[in-house]
């Protein structure tokens, strides 16, 4: 897929003290690494490096950051060609920070007055605003690269400015002059810990003190008050009518497709700030679990904290979902298939729970997870009854990108060469619940009913031509699993009108033993080759 420009948005910054802290980076934090340890085979700690995004978007994909001082006066000041392979930092703090205007003359009371206003005071940050100039760094960014859409990454707030200029600043004529719509000018929307669904804390005394009196800006977190900055012709505070139905985290399809999202979800609250006590353990420390999607959107979810040191930003496994989102050529996607159509069959006290992890070979990370562990493991019996935001069966489980390998050229190549390799390990068990406490009579403690590992090669045949995919679970293997060149099971891959190509892999019987899946169950298996962007051209 063709390279096109990328637009970050980072997140909120605070009061007027942190915003000066914020603008003193050149890049708005875009290119922050991280530094951790691993075990190594003593037994000792090892260091492992990882560089942030910015660095690997310009190492391994070719982007460059264009400035000549100031982003925004560089791309007004010519009229010459742009690389589409360039990054551009949305800079919407930088009118309210205090750094860039001359020091006012104040006297010792006054200095105290500012001092503490500045811990609580945002100086007159407005999200709508900002949209508004995310929309016009966009369109002039289209114009000096001739690229057809962006791409959007943004963290936090950042999503929320992001879908207020997509819902509402593109819906909005100026002087009666149409803007060009979020669809024609957006390839895709990546969001890391974005509160979609804004953001609740612990206490309802907090969350009412937030939309009432809105510190620093906080308010923008407030889930009624997002309908005024996300609606067309309403304004910010505006509620939406009783019996609406208007959920914040939903972006209407005929404004942009939710297939064209994507959500990392952070599940590790213990690294964050002391925030993290207002919102509570199913959160990355400030976003709830819950609220850090788009419904349709594609997911993953990674045992990261909302920011910081152990942030998701700052992180190998946001960055290769990132990439993959952004420039792999084929969407895979597992779920459950052909389980019990209702839970009339199970025990009423029973909750049924699955674990899932996805790895893809070469990788040193984890690219989704869910985990009772981390607060969020698939509830079984939830989505057989279709609850929350479920969609119909099948049951999703998982959904990432691939890249595709290049066919050999000139001498022979390896299996390993050849085929991507994707593992998903699953892990089911049942929690017992008696008059609203766990029975644990016949519990066994982190004893799973089954699991087992999907071992997927996706790739060439072995001659070199055609695509295919081939499955196996571990425990079938014999050996270690780099042992096995190729997975010896051929995955019968079906075509479909919509271009997509669907397999079906039966669960183990073991799996199919337990009354939450049945005779019937298996995975589900969808490959879809990616839409090439297609521009758009401006109106008039």
């Amino acid at each position: 897929m063709d390279a096109l420009p990328i637009v970050y948005v980072r997140g909120y910054a605070g009061p007027s003290s942190q915003i000066d802290v914020t603008v003193d980076d050149p890049f708005y934090g875009f290119n922050e690494g991280a530094t951790h340890v691993r075990v190594g085979g003593d037994g000792d700690p090892m260091f492992y490096q990882f560089e942030g995004p910015l660095l690997r978007l310009m190492t391994e994909h070719g982007y460059q950051f264009l400035v000549r001082g100031d982003q925004r006066r560089f791309l007004e000041s010519g009229t010459e060609p742009l690389t589409p392979k360039s990054v551009w930092v949305l800079r919407y703090y930088d009118e309210v920070a205090t750094t860039f205007a001359a020091p006012k003359k104040r006297n010792f009371l006054e200095g105290i007055v500012d001092a503490i206003t500045s811990h609580v005071d945002d100086n007159g940050f407005d999200i709508e605003r900002a949209a508004a100039e995310l929309y016009d760094l966009v369109i002039r960014v289209l114009e000096r690269t001739g690229a057809p859409k962006v791409n959007l990454v943004a963290h936090s707030m950042g999503g929320l400015v992001a879908r207020c200029m997509m819902q509402k600043v593109c819906e909005t004529p100026v002087d009666g002059t149409p803007r060009r719509h979020a669809r024609d000018i957006v390839a895709k929307l990546f969001t890391y810990g974005t509160p979609h669904g804004g953001i609740q804390l612990v206490l309802g005394a907090a969350n009412w003190a937030m939309d009432a009196f809105g510190p620093a800006g906080s308010d923008v977190f407030s889930p009624s008050k997002m309908y005024g900055y996300l609606t067309p012709g309403k304004n910010f505070g505006d509620r939406a009518p009783a019996g609406d139905g208007w959920d914040p985290q939903r972006i209407p399809p005929e404004i942009f497709d939710a297939d064209d999202v994507f959500c990392l979800i952070g599940t590790d609250p213990n690294d964050y700030t002391l925030a993290r006590v207002a919102v509570g353990p199913r959160s990355d420390g400030l976003v709830l679990i819950e609220h850090a999607y788009v419904r349709g959107a594609h997911r993953a979810y990674v045992y990261k904290s909302h920011s910081g040191r152990y942030g998701e930003v700052n992180s190998e496994e946001g960055y290769q979902n990132l990439s993959r989102f952004l420039f792999g050529s084929w969407m895979a996607a597992i779920a459950f298939a052909g389980l019990p159509s209702s839970t009339e069959g199970l025990d009423p006290e029973d909750a049924w729970q699955a674990d899932m992890g996805l790895s893809i070979r070469g990788l040193p990370i984890v690219m989704s997870e869910q985990q009772a562990a981390h607060w969020c493991p698939i509830q079984l019996n939830a989505e057989i009854r279709h609850e929350k935001d479920s969609v119909d069966a099948p049951i999703p489980i998982v959904r990432t990108f691939l890249f595709a390998k290049e066919p050999p050229v000139g001498g022979a190549r390896t299996d390993a060469e050849l085929l991507s390799r994707y593992a998903l390990r699953l892990r089911v068990y049942k929690l017992t619940e008696n008059n609203g406490g766990f029975d644990f009579a016949d519990h066994l403690e982190q004893i799973s009913d089954w699991s087992d590992t999907l071992i997927v090669d996706i790739g060439p045949e072995e001659d070199g031509s055609g695509f295919g995919a081939w499955t196996c679970w571990n425990s079938r293997l014999v050996g270690p699993i780099e042992a096995t060149p190729r997975m010896p099971d051929r995955l019968q891959l079906t075509g479909r009108d919509d271009g997509r190509f669907t397999g079906t892999v039966p669960l183990p019987d073991v799996a199919r033993g337990l009354p939450v899946f049945g005779a019937d169950a298996s995975l589900a298996v969808t490959v879809a080759r990616r839409a090439p962007v297609v521009a758009v051209p401006a109106a008039g």
